[in-house]
């Protein structure tokens, strides 16, 4: 997804395997690291709008707290049921040992 660069943290602030939940205008986002990559996603549910950043990460996929489901981290593709539809990614940058994360506000 195309848009503004908008700050969500400091880089040293999410360690490897955390989640971070932070709201961007009306967009509800989990920032994630794993592998020492940050990825950014919806922080919902396809399935059933539950917020994905009470979940864990497994494999490189954010599971939802509520019914197990998973999506890839890197795509955001439903990974296993009960999701079927996808969730959206947007592109992260580090600058200045900030985390940027592209969103349209």
């Amino acid at each position: 997804m195309a848009g503004d660069f908008v700050k969500i943290c400091r880089d040293d602030e999410i360690a490897d395997g955390e989640i971070r939940q932070a709201r961007v205008g009306d967009s509800s986002i989990l920032l994630a690291r794993y592998d020492g990559r940050l990825y950014a996603l919806d922080d919902f549910c396809s399935h059933d709008g539950a917020a994905l950043g009470d979940g864990d990460i497994v494999d490189g996929q954010i599971q939802c707290p509520r019914h197990g489901a998973r999506f890839d981290l890197k795509t955001g593709a439903a990974t296993q049921m009960p999701a079927v539809v996808g969730i959206e990614t947007f592109d992260v940058k580090i600058d200045n040992g900030d985390i940027y994360v592209a969103i349209e506000e």
